[in-house]
């Protein structure tokens, strides 16, 4: 009797296929609903993925599905509740609208490639969108994090849902990852630009606070090179806008249980501030290419209320990039790197690849 194959069925290969390149933009993810059930199914898809919590598996599974997942979805959902949109996330609204303008711009470019999105998390995964794009017959895949800065949290956790996937396939596309781009010129511009847009409707503030998630001290000494890669964002930017030090700070946010997180925090920050007789911050999330609950909820409601309410005058949130033209040309000059040496800007109308066929041809028979 035949043994099972451990690998999925696939299509069949067709000789002298016509390699297809395509790019495939991943998020984070976000719950289907901002319902209980929804946000607890994406929950215990988040919080189980080794790379985000990162403490012996058997006993955090008992405190994730004994403990959290019976309080937390309540509080959750509340919160996504409170930024939801009549289309849906904005997470995943943002998300697909940078695929789609990233389509565009490559195209106009001459590049001949299929842009996708997809989640690390929840619905519209990376395994259904890899194996839809083979389905279609491409060959070559860039895989694109929405995230600036690497982390093995984030970034990397992208990486293993690909080589999952690809554990389970047969004939694997040809694959490239982009690591990061955290210092990318055109990625520092566009935040350059939105902040200058944003003083120039609003005015300045007395101080621009730069919060970007946070994640546990420990991984900072087991080599992660995430906080490294944030103040390096920061510094670039505060460059580019011209800031001395006293005008700029770089906070945390997202603290998770009662382990020491990268410091300083942002909310506890804010707060001093205000005590301290700070009137107006402006706080932006450059580690966030999309707005999102962090940004939206815990920023611009939770951190603004806990500013205000410590005495703080005015606080304004600068959105994230979202579908920022600026940001789509970085996105695309990124992207356009990273796909050098395929051919993408190869088009042919079927009559010009018959002539091509032909020269390829006789060339050979001369020689």
């Amino acid at each position: 009797m035949a043994l099972p194959s451990p690998f999925k069925p696939e299509p069949s290969y067709a000789h002298g296929q016509e390699a297809r390149t395509a790019v495939l933009l991943c998020n984070l993810g976000t719950p289907d609903a901002p319902t209980v059930p929804a946000v607890r199914r994406y929950l215990a898809e988040f919080l189980s993925d080794h790379r985000v919590v990162e403490i012996p598996r058997v006993l955090w599974l008992l405190i994730l599905h004994g403990i959290i997942l019976r309080f937390r979805p309540g509080k959750s959902a509340a919160k996504y509740a409170s930024i939801w949109t009549p289309e849906g996330s904005p997470l995943r609204i943002w998300t697909e609208k940078q695929a789609k303008l990233l389509q565009g711009w490559l195209g106009q470019r001459n590049h001949l490639t299929t842009v996708r999105w997809a989640m690390r998390y929840g619905s519209t995964n990376i395994a259904s969108q890899l194996s839809a794009l083979k389905a279609e017959g491409v060959t070559r895949v860039l895989i694109v994090p929405a995230y600036p800065q690497y982390s093995a949290t984030t970034t990397a956790s992208v990486f293993d849902a690909v080589y999952t996937w690809a554990a389970r396939t047969r004939s694997i596309p040809e694959l490239r990852f982009v690591n990061h781009y955290h210092d990318h010129p055109d990625y520092i511009t566009a935040l350059a630009d939105s902040v200058k847009r944003h003083w120039k409707a609003n005015g300045r503030p007395d101080k621009l606070v730069m919060s970007f998630h946070g994640v546990p001290e420990r991984t900072l000494h087991l080599g992660d090179i995430y906080h490294c890669e944030c103040f390096k964002t920061a510094r670039l930017l505060s460059e580019a806008l011209g800031l001395g030090k006293d005008e700029f700070k770089v906070t945390f946010q997202s603290r998770l249980g009662r382990a020491k997180w990268l410091e300083p925090y942002t909310e506890p920050s804010l707060i001093e501030m205000g005590k301290a007789g700070v009137k107006r911050v402006d706080v932006m999330c450059p580690g966030f290419t999309s707005d999102c609950l962090e940004t939206l909820e815990e920023i611009n409601m939770e951190a603004r209320e806990a500013f205000l309410h410590a005495g703080g005058k005015e606080f304004k949130y600068i959105p994230c990039l979202n579908d920022d033209p600026e940001w789509i040309t970085a996105l695309c000059r990124i992207t356009e790197t990273h796909l050098s040496g395929w051919p993408t800007q190869v088009r042919h109308d079927p009559a010009q690849r018959e002539i091509s066929r032909a020269a390829a041809l006789a060339l050979g028979a001369k020689n």
